[in-house]
């Protein structure tokens, strides 16, 4: 399946994606939230499509896609986890895992605006692949980890590098401004992935190609990160684990090249989706 909320910021509805058809399930569903995943909305929802989403309509074409889960309570960030990343930043590859937190604040729709913070100059982009939990992770096992995934979206992971490096040594400073995570444009149930770790993952900038990579390059798979993350915290239903990017970013080019107002920039996971940005100042 393939979930999408619709309709204007903090109004959306819950819907699902049904060969180009918007199904509109808010009959049914108030919201792809952590209650929803909780009481294993996933499969109710299933059975709700197999019987030809009764109750549900078709939504107009063209209208704004929201993120395709509600704010979640957590995004949990992983980085330096494509070799060729960490070594364009001239950085060791790390033996574990690198986490961070992103302010759930800074979660947006797949195609809304990147707001450039007033003092911002070295604003950057990063593509990633966002696994969305399904139901409470706690010291999961490597080999149930998968249990525990509700799908996949596509993220864009934005980042303030000044903020990130010189205001203190808290990446979280630079990574959680308003609008710095936009994720979607649609939830893809772990079903319609035919091999998440084959997956080309990319970035284009006012349609110049930057990073160009596969999911398969991560030095931590999917389930590890799953199994690996819970035995620190506990991952709630609807949490999200952005998953790093490969290399491309505008900090490691020469000389670095960040991104200026009304830059447009697009990322895309294969078999998951695309999103895109425009970048503006803050509102």
């Amino acid at each position: 399946m393939k979930l999408v909320r619709y309709g204007e910021v903090g109004m959306e509805s819950p819907a699902v994606l049904i060969d180009d058809r918007i199904i509109d399930a808010s009959g049914e569903f108030q919201d792809f939230d952590e209650g929803f995943f909780a009481c294993d909305g996933l499969a109710s929802l299933q059975l709700w499509v197999e019987d030809g989403c009764p109750g549900g309509r078709v939504v107009e074409a063209g209208v704004r896609f929201g993120s395709p889960i509600a704010r979640p309570s957590k995004i949990v960030c992983v980085g330096k986890n494509y070799a060729d990343h960490a070594k364009e930043f001239d950085s060791k590859i790390p033996n574990e895992p690198v986490l961070f937190m992103k302010a759930s604040s800074a979660f947006s729709g797949p195609q809304d605006d990147v707001e450039m913070p007033i003092d911002s100059t070295h604003l950057d982009y990063e593509v990633e692949l966002a696994i969305v939990i399904g139901r409470t992770a706690k010291n999961v096992t490597l080999e149930s980890a998968v249990e525990y995934i509700a799908g996949y979206s596509v993220m864009g992971d934005y980042t303030e590098r000044q903020h990130q490096k010189h205001r203190g040594g808290q990446w979280t400073k630079g990574k959680s401004a308003d609008t710095f995570a936009p994720m979607g444009p649609c939830l893809v149930s772990c079903d319609e992935v035919s091999d998440i770790s084959d997956l080309r993952i990319w970035t284009q900038v006012n349609g110049e190609l930057r990073q160009n990579g596969w999911t398969g390059d991560m030095l931590f798979n999917v389930p590890f990160l799953v199994s690996y993350i819970s035995q620190y915290m506990t991952l709630l239903p609807g949490d999200v684990i952005s998953t790093g990017t490969p290399a491309g970013v505008g900090m490691a080019m020469n000389p670095p090249c960040y991104l200026q107002l009304g830059d447009k920039v697009n990322m895309g996971i294969g078999e998951i989706g695309e999103i895109s940005q425009h970048v503006v100042a803050i509102k």
